[in-house]
């Protein structure tokens, strides 16, 4: 019987367990080592604003794990890892042998190095725990003075649901603006005075320099522009790293992540990575990069967990892309979204809060950012559509003198070049998706149309 060890409890792990059942029925054995509860971290937000339990953010429990006869070891932590030997030590002393290993660590995020770091009432908000941390430290405040130090696409994650609760908020990013890797400058200056009409103290281009406990039991932060913010709560949201310590010294091939190839194969035979910490193929070629998004991790997984059971797919590799709702205003980036040699067709209007470019090669979309309110954007369902045409990499040809004149109409070039058809074809596996197995206490999938889907959901025959 092979034996499969995962080591990680995210979307990488459960994707690639789910997978391995469906092409071998139960036939190997699966041990899944993760210090913390399987869960969604994309999730983790929703239960910080309120919006769900704390258990709903899990992805899978011991009646899940049983049914997919997962001997799962949860709270226990990975310590070393002979290849050579295809063994894992375990912190609790325990060794696992392996046929297959799949690692998908993920990522920690970075710590800041300033006075004052380390004092109570500083920290990341990346796992549970730390979001328990803050749900309990913030209890009795009747509206907390919360700054968030990196105004990135985590950071930002993390303050609309702060912002949902009505909290006290200020972002300092020692960047020039918000969001700099994932809108240009005049789509974040948009984002910015969105955020700013929400009361929201923005400090960019600068840095703390260091914190200090206050009287009061709050805490004093100095900015080198000579500033100071008096805060309940600081949250440190500069960046994450991959989680490489398990491959140190083992040989296993390591850039920036672990680097993989199209089979999410390492330089090592049968050990594969996935997620945050691999390093992998990109939709666009060129080097591998790492792209820790939830869409990415699933098709890792996925992927990873098909030739684990000995099947021989290939990945074509991950689209950079970036969706976010900053307080309100919808923002959104794909591809090369920052590549200046692309030739570029731009459309702002700073007082609608409205902005979009598409940037091209030929007659290819391969770089998007958009910035909108939900009905000049998601409602419209035009991000989605771009993102089909740059998955499938479709070229528009004469469309492109289209959409030049008429940008808000990416509907009537996406139907024409035949975009849909192509993602209705296109599989990762090679066959049909399944869903995801497990469901909060069990919930059963429903679906209730209403009128607004009747064009939709009533063209069948009768």
């Amino acid at each position: 019987m092979t034996k499969h060890v995962i080591v990680g409890g995210g979307p990488v792990a459960t994707n690639a367990i789910e997978t391995i059942r469906q092409f071998d029925s139960g036939a190997s054995q699966i041990t899944l080592v993760c210090d913390e509860p399987a869960h969604s971290r994309m999730a983790l937000p929703y239960w910080l604003s309120g919006q769900i339990p704390r258990e709903q953010t899990h992805t899978g429990d011991d009646a899940y794990f049983q049914k997919l006869s997962v001997d799962a070891l949860i709270g226990t932590r990975a310590n070393s890892l002979d290849v050579a030997g295809k063994t894992l030590s375990l912190d609790n002393g325990q060794t696992l042998e392996f046929d297959k290993l799949l690692i998908a660590t993920g990522a920690s995020p970075v710590a800041l190095s300033i006075p004052g770091a380390d004092l109570p009432g500083v920290q990341s908000l990346w796992t549970l725990d730390h979001t328990d941390r803050l749900l309990a430290a913030t209890q009795s405040l009747e509206r907390p003075r919360v700054l968030m130090i990196g105004a990135g696409f985590i950071g930002f994650i993390v303050l609309n649901a702060m912002h949902k609760r009505g909290w006290a908020l200020t972002v300092v990013e020692r960047e020039a603006h918000v969001l700099p890797r994932m809108l240009d400058a005049d789509a974040a200056a948009i984002v910015e005075s969105w955020l700013t009409n929400k009361g929201i103290q923005l400090h960019c281009g600068t840095s703390v320099q260091s914190i200090a406990a206050a009287d009061d039991g709050a805490l004093r932060v100095e900015l080198d522009d000579s500033s100071t913010v008096i805060v309940d709560r600081v949250i440190v949201a500069v960046g994450i790293t991959p989680n490489l310590e398990l491959v140190q010294g083992t040989g296993i091939d390591v850039k920036d992540g672990i680097v993989v190839n199209q089979h999410m194969q390492t330089s090592v035979a049968d050990v594969y990575a996935g997620g945050d910490v691999a390093q992998g193929p990109t939709l666009y070629g060129g080097d591998p990069e790492i792209h820790s998004i939830q869409p990415t991790a699933v098709d890792h997984g996925r992927v990873a967990g098909a030739n684990m059971a000995g099947q021989d797919v290939s990945y074509p590799g991950s689209l950079s892309m970036n969706i976010l709702d900053t307080c309100g205003l919808q923002n959104a980036s794909f591809g090369n979204w920052a590549d200046h040699a692309a030739e570029a067709l731009t459309i702002s209007n700073t007082d609608g809060h409205v902005y979009r470019k598409l940037l091209w090669s030929d007659d290819e979309i391969t770089g998007a950012v958009f910035v909108g309110q939900a009905n000049d954007l998601g409602m419209l369902t035009d991000v989605g559509m771009v993102k089909g045409i740059m998955q499938t990499r479709t070229a528009l040809g004469p469309w492109k003198t289209y959409l030049k004149e008429n940008s808000f109409d990416i509907r009537r070039a996406y139907v024409a070049t035949g975009v849909a058809q192509k993602l209705a074809g296109m599989t990762l596996l090679g066959r049909p998706s399944q869903t995801r197995q497990f469901r909060f206490q069990g919930a059963k999938v429903s679906n209730q149309p209403t009128a607004a889907h009747a064009n939709f959901v009533s063209t069948k025959a009768d």
